[in-house]
């Protein structure tokens, strides 16, 4: 009996992906529910699971663009049960080698240890299975296998080693022959051009560079800036910390408090959570509170819908799991749409002031940055607090000047005093 591996349902407005790699090669045996292959869109990249138990036969390659519902591999059931007993069968001795009278040709087509993927590629380009190198169980040539050996590079013959010089002859008498003339030093081998490494960009990056894009040509944007003083924070935070995680099962981090400084202003000023939807303004009823996350395949910005309405505990819980799933590959697309507000932490990587973009179809985006201790002014007399510098990039067709230095000002103002985070005013 055989299973299909297809494309599921990928979320809101994504109908294809991009086979990102097959985690499994052609003709292993895989469980169901395990992960066989890692699907990229331009939302996220997830993993898909086998559905079935059996040996898995690879239909789309590496590299192919797929649309929902697309069979990218199938599963002949049963397998799994044959390859365990097969692994723990004794190690049969090795049969001594036939002469090569009594050794007879066995043609790609006509091997039955060959999958009809390898068999195909095998045929079309007139290789022979003996001479390449098998990874697969038991040494099986696998369709990786072969696309690996296609992808090497044909030896140059030109590039052959330079002769070593003649050793020098001795005269009969025992002296010194006479040198033959010398053969004109060859011309000095210009060095090889540098050659640039191109690479295909991801659909996860294209689509990012196509939103940022979009965000610059649709969008009047503008930055307000002003800076914070975190003693209250951070020492309100070192005294409550170790308890707050063993009341609580998760760590106090800075974001969860950014994230509900955030709501607190948001609802000061609700225009910044609102959005342009052609000529109408659409202001939103909750704050669906978009993280970016740095991730090896790019910038992606997990959203807490409802964060409005969750306490910090559950608030901080929520931006953990998010950016673990998104680090990992594990986040779903419909976790990455709907947001209202972004919040970014340049500060994590060292960035000490910047200007971030707007996350479209949002109109406010706030950007966090280092802590760095500085000189201040308070109450007259110099002292080094720590210091960041915080900004607010909004849609100046929508938010105007007033209203985006107010929503940064009631956003300082909770962060220098986290009571008033506790109180809600």
């Amino acid at each position: 009996m055989t299973a299909e591996v297809r494309i599921p349902q990928l979320g809101e407005s994504v109908t294809e992906g991009t086979i990102a790699r097959w985690l499994k090669q052609d003709g292993d045996v895989v469980e169901a529910e395990e992960p066989v292959l890692e699907l990229e869109t331009d939302k996220a990249t997830m993993e898909i699971p086998a559905g079935a138990s059996g040996q898995l036969s690879i239909v789309e390659p590496q590299g192919a663009v797929v649309r929902v519902g697309t069979v990218v591999a199938r599963i002949t059931e049963g397998a799994p049960a044959a390859a365990r007993a097969a692994r723990t069968a004794p190690p049969t001795a090795p049969a001594p080698p036939s002469s090569p009278s009594t050794q007879t040709a066995t043609t790609p087509a006509a091997d039955p240890a060959l999958s009809p993927a390898v068999r195909k590629l095998v045929a079309e380009h007139a290789l022979d299975p003996a001479r390449l190198s098998g990874t697969g169980k038991g040494g099986r040539l696998t369709k990786g296998d072969v696309l690996r050996h296609l992808e090497e590079p044909v030896p140059d013959p030109a590039a052959a080693p330079t002769p070593r010089p003649p050793e020098p002859r001795v005269a009969d008498d025992g002296g010194p022959r006479a040198p033959s003339p010398a053969a004109p030093p060859a011309p000095p081998r210009a060095p090889a051009a540098e050659t640039p490494e191109r690479v295909p960009m991801s659909r996860l990056r294209r689509r990012i560079a196509e939103r940022l894009v979009e965000a610059q040509r649709t969008a009047a944007i503008l930055t307000t800036f002003n800076e914070v003083d975190l003693s209250a924070l951070l020492a309100a935070r070192r005294r409550h910390r170790e308890a707050f995680r063993e009341r609580h099962g998760v760590d106090l981090g800075l974001m969860s408090l950014f994230g509900r400084a955030c709501v607190g202003a948001l609802r000061v000023v609700p225009v910044v959570n609102a959005q342009i939807d052609g000529a109408d303004i659409v202001y939103h009823r909750q704050v669906h509170l978009g993280i970016a996350v740095s991730t090896e395949r790019g910038l992606v910005v997990p959203v807490i819908r409802g964060a409005d309405s969750l306490g910090l505990p559950d608030l901080e819980r929520r931006i953990e799991e998010l950016a673990r799933r998104a680090r990992e590959g594990k986040i779903t697309p419909d976790e990455l749409s709907g947001g209202t507000f972004t919040i970014t932490n340049g500060g994590v990587f060292g960035s000490l002031l910047s200007t971030p973009i707007l996350n479209p179809p949002q109109s406010g985006i706030l950007g966090m940055h280092k802590i760095e201790d500085r000189p201040v002014a308070v109450d007259g007399q110099v002292v080094i607090r720590p210091m960041m510098y915080v900004a607010l990039s909004y849609d100046h067709r929508l938010v105007d000047g007033a209203q985006a230095v107010t929503f940064l000002v009631r956003v300082k103002e909770r962060l220098e005093d986290p009571v008033r985070m506790l109180l809600e005013v």
